[in-house]
C-alpha cells in the first residue's frame, strides 16, 4: 500500500509523519550528546571529574629540595612553600582581589597572588617586604608600582620581583623534569599560581591557585599561556 502524503498550503508534498518523528528522535538525539559533551567537558576543565594523579617518582624524576630552611622548622624552603600553598587554599576562601588597608586581605579571603604571599610566608619570608624593598631600590624595575598596600599583589610586580631575584626557567610544561614543587609560575592575562607535587598522567605538574574555581589544587598549567617559571631561591 502507497504512503499517503499530505498536501501543504500550496499543495507541495510534505514529508511522511513517520519519518518526521525519525528526523525528531535523530535531532533530540544529538542534541542531547553536545549538551553532555559540554557538560562533561566542563567538568572535566574544572577538575570536578574522578582523576588519578602521580607523582614525580612515576616518572622517575628526582623532586629537589632547597638547601635552604629559612624558619628552622626541620623543612626545606620548597617544601614549606608548597605546604603554605595548601594551607592557604584548604579552607575554599572566596575570591576577593580588593584593595586592603595595610596591605593584607582578612583570613579566608583572597586572589591569586594572595596565595603566593601567603605560601612564601609559611617558609618563613616577608613578600610584601622583600617586594617593596626592591621597589624602593630600583623604582624603574616597576613601572607598575603605585601603592605598598597592593603592589605585592599584583602579578606584574611580582613577575618583575621573580626575574630578578630567583631562578628563571622553562616555560614549556612538558619538559616536565624542570617543573618542581614550590616552583612559582605565572600566566597571561595576569594569574600566579604555585606548582604542585602532583602530576597527570603525562607528567605534566597540578598547579595551587585562587581564581574562585572550584578545586584550588588542580591540573591546569597547560590552561592559560605561561609567562613565567620561577624558584624561589634567594
Amino acid at each position: 500500500m502507497k504512503k499517503q502524503l499530505q498536501s501543504g498550503a500550496e499543495g507541495g508534498a510534505q514529508v511522511p509523519r513517520r519519518r518526521w518523528g525519525k528526523q525528531q528522535t535523530v535531532l533530540f538525539s544529538l542534541s542531547v550528546l553536545v549538551v553532555l559533551a559540554v557538560i562533561f567537558g566542563a567538568l572535566d576543565y574544572y577538575s570536578l571529574l574522578p582523576k588519578r594523579s602521580y607523582t614525580a617518582a612515576d616518572f622517575g624524576i628526582e623532586t629537589l629540595h632547597s638547601e635552604t630552611d629559612r624558619n628552622g622548622n626541620g623543612v626545606d624552603d620548597f617544601s614549606d612553600i608548597l605546604e603554605g600553598a595548601r594551607k592557604a587554599v584548604e579552607e575554599n576562601p572566596i575570591y576577593d582581589n580588593s584593595y586592603a588597608a595595610g596591605g593584607y586581605p582578612e583570613a579566608g579571603r583572597g586572589a591569586c597572588t594572595d596565595v603566593v604571599w601567603r605560601a612564601l610566608a609559611h617558609a618563613g619570608y616577608d613578600l610584601k617586604g622583600m617586594v617593596d624593598a626592591d621597589i624602593a631600590l630600583e623604582p624603574d624595575a616597576y613601572p607598575g608600582a603605585e601603592d605598598a598596600n597592593i603592589d605585592f599583589r599584583r602579578v606584574k610586580n611580582l613577575a618583575v620581583f621573580f626575574s630578578r631575584h630567583c631562578a628563571v626557567l622553562t616555560l614549556d610544561p612538558y619538559q616536565v623534569a624542570d617543573w618542581q614543587p614550590g616552583d612559582i609560575v605565572t600566566f597571561s592575562p595576569s594569574h600566579i599560581a604555585i606548582v604542585s607535587d602532583k602530576r597527570n598522567r603525562d607528567g605534566v605538574p597540578y598547579i595551587i591557585h585562587q581564581d574562585g574555581q572550584p578545586q584550588k589544587e588542580e591540573d591546569a598549567l597547560t590552561h592559560r599561556t605561561i609567562t613565567g617559571h620561577y624558584r624561589f631561591i634567594v
